[in-house]
């Protein structure tokens, strides 16, 4: 028998893509270098965490601690997408993804019924300097745990990884609009605050869509990979 026959006769890798052996060490190193992403995200996020705190402890603002509260939460969602790294699971990746996804559009409903509830009930921030320095700490953190966790997602091709880098990049918008709300009030014009408001909801929208869009796209490609590793038997 040729060896090339041979070679084919025998066990085919999980997924049907080259050698078990080398299909397990390109496993080995996406999980590591996600995790690498997820982690050095998590970092940045928890430093902007860190500094929003310290801000709060000398102002004791409510809307600070608000804001505050809701960057802390939203880091926690690299929990499960590291763990599906950690697991090299497809499978809780994608469910992580969509979990993001879920945030993320949780996010735009709170901040337009915020921001409704403010037109309705006019009622100026104050702390303006702490809230824009926080919502300075809040985009400049986001938007570089956006960066690390997009450029990574591309390069992993991970579905999950960017929208989580959308997720970050959504943030980052959200902490823009505070630093701008606070600027307007104290020019005077607190009608703004809401305004704004409702503006980031739209673009957090967009967002959403965007990322539910790469989600589906990635599902897609790995179905179809799946239907040409495993064709039917005719």
């Amino acid at each position: 028998m040729p060896p090339a026959t041979a070679e084919r006769a025998g066990p085919r890798p999980a997924d049907g893509h080259g050698h078990s052996h080398g299909l397990v060490d390109r496993s080995i190193t996406r999980s590591r270098a996600g995790l690498r992403v997820v982690l050095v995200s998590l970092a940045i996020l928890a430093a902007t965490a860190a500094a929003q705190a310290a801000i709060y402890l000398a102002t004791g603002s409510i809307a600070l601690l608000a804001d505050l509260v809701h960057n802390a939460g939203d880091a926690l969602t690299a929990v499960p997408l590291g763990a599906a790294f950690l697991l090299r699971s497809p499978r809780a990746e994608r469910a992580a993804g969509y979990l993001v996804v879920l945030t993320i559009l949780a996010s735009a409903v709170i901040a337009g019924a915020l921001a409704i509830d403010r037109i309705v009930h006019p009622l100026a921030p104050d702390h303006l300097l702490a809230l824009a320095l926080a919502g300075a700490a809040g985009a400049a953190g986001n938007a570089i745990a956006a960066r690390v966790r997009l450029r990574g997602g591309r390069r992993l091709h991970s579905p999950a990884l960017i929208a989580d880098g959308e997720h970050a990049r959504s943030d980052a918008i959200v902490s823009i609009g505070v630093v701008l709300s606070a600027a307007c009030v104290a020019l005077g014009a607190p009608v703004a605050d809401p305004i704004i408001g409702l503006a980031i909801t739209a673009l957090i929208l967009r967002i959403t869509w965007a990322s539910w869009t790469t989600m589906r796209a990635g599902a897609h490609d790995h179905d179809h990979d799946h239907d040409h590793d495993h064709p039917a038997a005719t």
